[in-house]
């Protein structure tokens, strides 16, 4: 049977179910309690949704398989909705040890993606706020349907330039493959649970026009 695939708008209806695709994807509950792992998840997809200005989301028989979000820097963007949702979750974490601890690490991953962006000593119009695709439906190629969606988006605003923050624990061989350009790296040790973990981070950047 053919999978029936769309490709639409995000619906608030979608947040729980991209919340535990972003839990799967990054392995949260690998290095932290259940209850931890579902409220970072929930943290970190509202602090991309205050930031973004489209979205596009790919459902597979009735079910959100992914999404990605990009950044318009010449529009204003931070809903209510998504910061109150943020916030909630911000203050959950907080309320515990373990919520804390976490907060540092991820405080200290966004120290390392603004030393990138500083490195990289560029001005850009624009972002990828996220994409994350559930691995039971990579192979379907939405990935390049989903950031192709993304490159029309750009070239329809204008945006001359755009940059995404990735790391080594995901597909980065996927943004050269499209065209992308390795702008900056940084490699560093990190301690995971009592566990030294070597990763490297990555801002890639490109022109929508020449991909």
């Amino acid at each position: 049977m053919e999978n029936k695939i769309i490709l639409r708008p995000l619906n608030h209806s979608d947040l729980n179910a991209l919340e535990n695709i972003i839990r799967r994807t990054w392995k949260y509950d690998t290095f932290t309690s259940p209850e931890s792992a579902r409220r970072l998840a929930k943290v970190y997809l509202a602090s991309c949704l205050i930031r973004y200005t489209w979205s596009q989301a790919a459902e597979v028989n009735g079910t959100v398989a992914g999404i990605i979000l990009a950044k318009n820097h010449t529009k204003r963007s931070c809903s209510l909705k998504y910061y109150l949702r943020w916030f909630t979750g911000l203050c959950q974490l907080l309320s515990r040890k373990e919520g804390r601890e976490l907060l540092h690490f991820f405080q200290h991953i966004s120290q390392i993606d603004a030393r990138l962006f500083r490195q990289a000593n560029r001005q850009y119009d624009g972002e990828v706020a996220l994409f994350v695709l559930d691995e039971e439906y990579r192979g379907l190629g939405l990935g390049n349907q989903l950031f192709h969606s993304m490159l029309n988006y750009m070239k329809q605003e204008q945006l001359n330039t755009f940059f995404l923050y990735t790391d080594s624990s995901c597909n980065f061989g996927f943004y050269e493959h499209q065209g992308m350009t390795r702008r900056q790296m940084y490699r560093c040790t990190l301690d995971m649970k009592g566990k030294n973990a070597e990763m490297e981070f990555f801002l890639y950047d490109a022109s929508p026009d020449k991909l």
